[in-house]
């Protein structure tokens, strides 16, 4: 196939803005958060191109890149014969990458917008926010093991630093206890990565890194015979793949570093890494874990429903019972994410519909919130609760987003939320309906909490303090608006979203599940 590059320079983009803000001085401040801002358009632009000419009928792999890179001769010490370890340069999109890289690319450019109130060291914020946008664009668009974990290694410095330097008082052992987590969670994943590499030439005969050819070739009949051999490596390599991502997303118990990033990160920090990062979670889970070894993702199938069934409650639970603003909306962030453990559960079209329709709805709902978190922290100076109240009389138009983004995020029908939640729940109500009903209970902690949060911080007397405080600006309108615009376009017409997904996801039941729908 004819490589084009389009994906490529989508991916790198971000270096554009880097080198141009590497040659301004450190004393332009405005000129460097005018770059850095309009930095973030370009991949946008590329990333509505991509999106504009993808096919919605084809369900392999489109813009495919392969470009040899690397090629390393080794010798088998048994018999002294030489292969080669090759890794292929690997790019391209299906329909389950090509959403969350649109959806990377307008978080990002709405997180750069909420920048704009950074105020110390600007130059190295904007450098690290664009290495952070490669990393990202790389993670979802790759086609090889290698570079996927070289680009999700990428992701690591940059936010390990953007937490550290410009979070809030306790920032640098959030950002140190991030770096433990997901360093753990990377080693993990790099050793499974290595066994697959080494599994793949047992079984095919040729160790490849490639992930089509390593899903398309784990799931072969006559595969499955050799596989079968290796049952007890395969269910550990799942496992490995499990706890590797399932840091990232998080699953419990593998989520306080989480916690302490929601609260001492930057707003727009946090609207990156809740919008996105914690996608990459459930993308690799799905694309890598269930890809490579559905036999034994539908034997643990059960042990996902009860981690996401415990996340949901658990989340919900605690979020319950919180004095900050932020730590409601992390918890929050855990119980969602049980969500799309439980679509993955059921093991059926439906539910891992709505496990995607999840991923890119909380992408969405919960880097408005954050963003609405950081404006009102911005002007009062505070996220507690008790400390909070009466803010819908100085502030009408920031309280109307916030109580409209609580409503999305309980799952309000005519929003995103209600549309991921019907799918996945009704999917696991097909396979197991008690765990199902259950995890319903979620929902109803969900509106409570939230509602519990957002009128105790708009309603009632307003301090005197508050009186004189703005309502929101016109640079802070445009995330608020866009992002409420795409919540509300995925809650009354989720085809934009299900049709480009539609032929990859048949794909994936048939030939990756091994359930025909």
């Amino acid at each position: 196939m004819v490589n084009n590059f389009l994906l490529s320079l989508l991916t790198f983009s971000p270096l554009l803005a880097i080198l141009i803000i590497a040659f301004i001085p450190k004393t332009q401040g405005g000129a460097i958060k005018q770059v850095g801002i309009l930095g973030t358009l370009l991949p946008l632009v590329l990333s509505l191109m991509l999106f504009g000419r993808f096919d919605y009928q084809q369900g392999g792999m489109q813009f495919v890149e392969d470009v040899p890179w690397i090629s390393i001769p080794v010798t088998l010490m048994q018999d002294g014969s030489l292969f080669s370890i090759t890794i292929d340069y690997e790019m391209g999109v299906d329909g389950i990458s090509m959403p969350l890289i649109l959806l990377t690319a307008i978080i990002g450019t709405l997180a750069a917008v909420a920048s704009w109130n950074i105020k110390k060291r600007l130059k190295e914020f904007f450098i690290l926010f664009h290495v952070l946008l490669l990393g990202m664009f790389g993670v979802f668009a790759t086609q090889n093991l290698f570079l996927f974990f070289i680009f999700f290694e990428l992701t690591l410095i940059p936010m390990y630093f953007l937490v550290g330097i410009w979070g809030y008082g306790e920032r640098e052992r959030a950002a140190n206890s991030f770096l433990v987590y997901n360093g753990l969670g990377s080693a993990v994943m790099l050793l499974a990565f290595i066994a697959i590499f080494f599994l793949a030439g047992n079984v095919l005969g040729t160790p490849t890194m490639n992930i089509a050819e390593l899903t398309a070739g784990f799931t072969q009949p006559e595969s499955l015979l050799n596989l079968a051999q290796n049952e007890g490596l395969r269910v550990g390599l799942f496992v490995a793949l499990l706890i590797a991502f399932g840091i990232k997303l998080p699953i419990f118990p593998f989520h306080t570093w989480m916690l302490k990033v929601h609260v001492q990160a930057p707003p727009s920090i946090v609207m990156i890494h809740s919008g996105i990062l914690l996608k990459m979670g459930a993308y690799g889970l799905l694309r890598l874990g269930i890809g490579f070894f559905p036999s034994v993702a539908a034997d643990w199938a059960m042990w996902l429903a009860i981690l996401g069934l415990i996340n949901i409650l658990y989340g919900a639970v605690l979020a319950f019972v919180q004095k900050d603003l932020k730590m409601v909306l992390a918890y929050s962030s855990i119980s969602h994410m049980g969500i799309v453990l439980l679509g993955f559960a059921a093991m059926n079209s439906i539910g891992f519909q709505g496990a995607y329709f999840q991923v890119i709805s909380h992408g969405f709902i919960s880097a408005l919130m954050f963003f609405l978190i950081g404006v009102i922290w911005e002007r009062t100076n505070s996220s507690t609760i008790s400390e909070l109240g009466g803010l819908a009389k100085p502030m009408p138009f920031i309280s109307g987003i916030f109580l409209a983004a609580a409503m999305a995020s309980l799952g309000l029908p005519g929003m995103s939320g209600f549309i991921s939640e019907f799918l996945a729940f009704l999917g696991l109500f097909n396979a197991m309906p008690w765990l199902a009903a259950i995890g319903t209970l979620g929902i109803i902690l969900t509106a409570v909490y939230l509602l519990r949060a957002v009128l105790a911080t708009t309603f009632g007397p307003t301090q005197e303090r508050f009186h004189s405080v703005s309502d929101a600006q016109p640079l802070e309108v445009i995330p608020m608006v866009v992002l409420l615009g795409f919540i509300i376009l995925l809650g009354i017409y989720p085809a934009i979203l299900s049709d480009p997904l539609q032929a990859t996801l048949k794909t994936i039941i048939i030939n990756v599940t091994g359930i025909g729908g």
